[in-house]
């Protein structure tokens, strides 16, 4: 959870995921659906797929692996996650290298930050490996806490005296920024369908890729010049097999994920023809709206949602 993310912000989740799947054989035999709704508002749900899949076979195998190598078999662990794993958990005398422990050592020896061969081995020969978990967590800390981005706290860091970039008064040059992108940025249109109970339609989306395994409200991107109700249109069309009419706006959501950003509007539509099937083959539904919030669904789609049921978030919360 913490990957990327906030501990502040992982707190509630963390103690809500561990009340709903206490053991690995809680979590292994849960459903996929249920995790993601339980996850749901974090992002970065292939993080949540990926730990089903590794306690999946963490408890088929009836062995928890002790070390980094053995860790790196499992999905979703890398060789910052295997290392901080190993050292913490099992005591493993390797140093893991995350974005605060690159920074911090970047300054110390005023090394650009890459490659990444370089840290790591930079990395390795200042671990401490009769306490290696310790070591690991402590440069950590240092880099969340003291050695930040912007504005370090130079003045009571406890290894100013042994820092190149702070003896040079030129610690926020390290590491070396890399090159910002411009943030693309989409428009987005989703529709409202409504059946005659007052139902509304969702679909899943694959299992794999950004978002994969969440539901949502049919639709997606704009072409160049469209508006939005043309985009309902079309992509119903695409993507169900209908043809709709588009009514009024229900609500504007702007969102920013990793790499984009997107604005999203959801109309409220009715079907003029045909039976809504999905043309990709996804798993779609008609949901009353008070069960809304047993589904998982994206961040901009469950804003959508609030306006429509503003309890339909409660059991997701």
């Amino acid at each position: 959870m913490l990957q990327q993310t906030r501990v502040d912000y992982v707190r509630t989740y963390y103690e809500r995921f561990l009340d709903t799947f206490p053991t690995l054989e809680d979590l292994a035999e849960a459903d996929i659906n249920e995790i993601l709704r339980i996850w749901e508002g974090l992002g970065y749900y292939a993080r949540a797929r990926n730990l089903h899949t590794a306690v999946q076979q963490v408890v088929a195998s009836g062995r928890t692996p002790v070390n980094s190598k053995e860790l790196r078999s499992l999905p979703g662990i890398g060789p910052y996650s295997s290392k901080a794993i190993a050292s913490i958990a099992f005591g493993e005398p390797v140093a893991a290298v995350d974005g605060n422990i690159r920074r911090v050592i970047s300054r110390i020896f005023a090394h650009p930050g890459n490659p990444a061969k370089d840290i790591q081995e930079l990395a390795d020969s200042l671990l401490c490996i009769t306490r290696p978990g310790d070591y690991n967590q402590s440069i950590m800390e240092l880099g969340s806490q003291v050695c930040t981005p912007k504005r370090p706290q130079c003045a009571i860091c406890p290894v100013q005296d042994h820092c190149i970039a702070q003896a040079q008064a030129t610690p926020e040059l390290y590491p070396t920024p890399k090159k910002k992108e411009p943030t693309p940025h989409y428009d987005v249109a989703v529709a409202v369908l409504r059946d005659a109970s007052n139902r509304i339609f969702i679909q899943q989306r694959a299992p794999k890729g950004l978002l994969g395994g969440l539901w949502e409200l049919p639709g997606g991107k704009a072409n160049s010049g469209e508006s939005g109700p043309q985009t309902c249109v079309r992509e119903l069309q695409e993507e169900l097999g209908v043809q709709v009419s588009v009514g009024e706006l229900v609500g504007v959501v702007k969102h920013a994920y990793s790499h984009f950003k997107i604005t999203l509007r959801a109309y409220e539509c009715t079907v003029l023809d045909g039976i809504p099937v999905s043309t990709e083959g996804l798993i779609t539904t008609w949901v009353e709206p008070d069960e809304l919030g047993k589904f998982a669904f994206p961040r901009a789609n469950r804003r959508i949602l609030d306006l429509l049921v503003p309890s339909a978030a409660t059991e997701s919360l």
